[in-house]
């Protein structure tokens, strides 16, 4: 029974399965009918659309088409009537800017070259699209009038904002000589930085539009002239403040620096000397020495000009760097060199008179003058870098100005310095013209100035020297080459000067004065070698120069003593009698004994009078020369009083006993001394 009831349950569960499937079944199939009704409903609606969008399309395409039309002809009229617009505005271009043009620039550049801009554009239309109009012309017209006004503009702001530097600003700005630390930049501001800036912008229209160089030969005109006016500006005002005050900056340049380009100004022979070196001698006029109160003022000379040419170096760098801000590049050069011409001529026209002065002075054999040549030589020489560099890409004549002047200068400095050594060796033997007393000769005295006034610019000298040496090349042109050369010049000199000494002395009737006169030369010559650094460039090429003098000296000094020989030869025993104690002296024998005393006492006071009007300067020598004479004369004196104590030659032993040896050694101690 069991699996009766199971089957039964079995199959009534699958009956009620299939009848849920059999409902869901038929729920499916409804849907999918619902949902083909549906999808045949949109698929009409939107068949029914796109029926209505291809009329709509139809329907809007020709509008569209219509309204782009529309729309360029609107575009098309639009830029038609701007350029209507833009071209009738060229029409009035003329009447538009007129007032603006006809008034200029001034106070208004920028408007001014806006306004100048639409001339421009005009021209360049009608030129394009009618030739022919009158308005072309009227406009061209136009142009050329802004054209001409910008360049009068030009030429205004340049003439009316271009001043002289300062003096006193151009001293700051040079600063002090190649010796010194170099001095603080100093800005050299030309032109106001507003009036630059107007010049600049007319300069760069007239390059781009106005199509020719007249501006630039304005600028070059106007700040050439202001270049020289401020160098002269400069001289006048080292002129007056030397002549004012002796001292050649102002005091605001003063503060700043402590001596002048050339550090030290060389002294005349004839000036500053020690009295009794000229004692007893007048100058001739055709000597070393120049006339009274000359010195100075050519001393302030060459000083200004020194500075004229730091000044001129200095100032026209200044002047290349404006100038490269407002002429084009590659007429720079060209206008520079143009620019810098007047100042520079006249500088080198000064150099050139400088010279001929020299010249001339040679010729009166006034040698002194020739001295200022060196310190602008040397001044010159060192500043010629900074001459070539500022120079550099002018023409070939403008940058050989300064070497030619050079080359003059050592030329003519030579020949000074030769027809020097002639001189002092030529120096006529004038009996008029020599020292009374035997002191210094002038011709010593101002060789020897001469000589130490070298020292200040020995390197100088030496290559002035050696620039005349045909058998060197430059390359041989050495500091010791050229300290050689001038040592060996100077040797020439001394030696020169000695021979004619040894000549002039001859002049002297005496021969002990001509010794004390050699004596004293020599001296003078060694002591002024001594005390500068005249005795270290002799001993370049003469070892045994020092050695020498002193050999000369001690010789005159023998020469000197010997001279009173005439005088002790009364006190030696030839001659004397042979005494025998209580005999008694013959008259002959008494007498020879008088005439020894006699010839003594007058030897002794005519030398005494005699030599106490000679002159030896140096105290030194002058002590020395009494200490030997007085031991010499004294000690025989007193010798020859011993041997003629006793001897009975006179009744009145004080008319030959007249002077003690204490006395005579006074008298000698008074010589060389007119006070006495």
């Amino acid at each position: 029974m069991v699996p009766t009831e199971d089957a039964s349950a079995r199959k009534r569960e699958i009956e009620e399965k299939l009848q849920q499937e059999q409902e869901t079944l038929a729920f499916i199939r409804e849907n999918l009918e619902k949902s083909d009704q549906l999808t045949n409903g949109m698929v009409s609606i939107l068949s029914s659309f796109e029926s209505r969008l291809m009329q709509l399309e139809n329907a809007i395409i020709p509008v569209h088409k219509q309204t782009e039309n529309l729309q360029r002809l609107q575009d098309n009229v639009d830029k038609t009537l701007s350029c209507m617009d833009h071209v009738i505005s060229y029409y009035h271009v003329a009447k538009d800017t007129d007032r603006i043009i006809r008034e200029g620039p001034t106070g208004r550049l920028d408007e001014y070259l806006a306004c100048i801009a639409k001339i421009q554009k005009a021209v360049e239309y009608f030129q394009d699209n009618n030739p022919d109009s009158p308005e072309l012309n009227t406009v061209k017209g136009r142009l050329e009038k802004g054209k001409e006004l910008l360049e009068a503009e030009f030429r205004s702001l340049l003439t009316r904002y271009s001043k002289p530097v300062p003096p006193v600003l151009i001293l700051d700005a040079i600063g002090g000589d190649e010796e010194l630390e170099a001095a603080e930049d100093v800005l050299l501001e030309h032109l106001p930085q507003a009036v630059l800036h107007d010049i600049i912008c007319i300069g760069g229209w007239l390059v781009e539009y106005g199509r020719n160089q007249d501006f630039m030969t304005v600028y070059f005109q106007i700040r050439s002239s202001q270049l020289d006016r401020s160098i002269k500006g400069l001289k006048e005002h080292l002129r007056k403040n030397s002549a004012s005050s002796g001292a050649l900056y102002s005091p605001a340049v003063q503060a700043k620096r402590k001596d002048t380009p050339t550090k030290k100004v060389p002294k005349r022979p004839g000036h500053d000397r020690d009295p009794r070196v000229r004692h007893g001698a007048e100058a001739p006029a055709d000597k070393l020495a120049g006339p009274p109160g000359r010195d100075e003022a050519l001393d302030a000379e060459m000083d200004a000009y020194i500075h004229c040419i730091s000044a001129f170096v200095k100032l026209a760098q200044s002047e290349y760097a404006l100038l490269c801000e407002v002429i084009p590049e590659h007429h720079q050069k060209k206008t520079f060199d143009s620019l810098i011409q007047e100042a520079l001529d006249n500088l080198m026209l000064e150099g050139d008179n400088i010279v001929g002065a020299a010249r001339r002075a040679i010729l009166r054999h006034d040698y002194s003058a020739v001295l200022t040549i060196f310190p602008i030589l040397r001044h010159l020489k060192i500043n010629k870098g900074d001459f070539d560099a500022t120079l550099q890409g002018t023409a070939a004549g403008t940058k050989n100005k300064l070497p030619a002047l050079i080359a003059s200068m050592e030329s003519i400095g030579a020949k000074a310095l030769e027809e020097f050594a002639d001189s002092i060796k030529n120096d006529p033997d004038k009996e008029y013209n020599m020292p009374k007393d035997g002191t210094v000769h002038e011709l010593t005295s101002n060789a020897i100035l001469f000589l130490q006034q070298l020292l200040d610019f020995h390197e100088t000298a030496g290559a002035m020297l050696a620039s005349q040496e045909s058998t060197s090349t430059s390359s041989s042109y050495t500091s010791d080459f050229n300290k050689r050369l001038l040592s060996t010049y100077i040797c020439k000199v001394l030696g020169n000067l000695q021979l004619n000494l040894l000549s002039k002395s001859k002049v002297y009737e005496d021969s002990a004065l001509g010794a004390i006169f050699l004596h004293n030369n020599y001296n003078y010559i060694l002591k002024s070698l001594e005390k500068s650094e005249l005795i270290q460039l002799v001993t370049v090429t003469q070892r045994r120069a020092e050695t020498s003098y002193r050999e000369l000296i001690e010789q005159q000094i023998h020469v000197y003593q010997r001279s009173w020989i005439k005088v002790t030869e009364h006190l030696t025993e030839r001659n004397l009698p042979l005494f025998q104690p209580g005999a008694k002296l013959k008259d002959k024998e008494r007498q020879v004994i008088k005439d020894k005393f006699k010839g003594f006492n007058d030897g002794l006071e005519e030398m005494c009078k005699i030599h106490k009007g000679w002159a030896v300067p140096d105290k030194e020598q002058r002590n020395f020369i009494r200490r030997a004479q007085r031991t010499v004369v004294s000690d025989a004196y007193a010798a020859f009083l011993r041997r003629c104590a006793d001897l009975p030659f006179t009744k009145n032993p004080d008319k030959y006993h007249k002077y003690r040896p204490e006395e005579v050694e006074e008298m000698i101690d008074r010589l060389f001394d007119t006070s006495a």
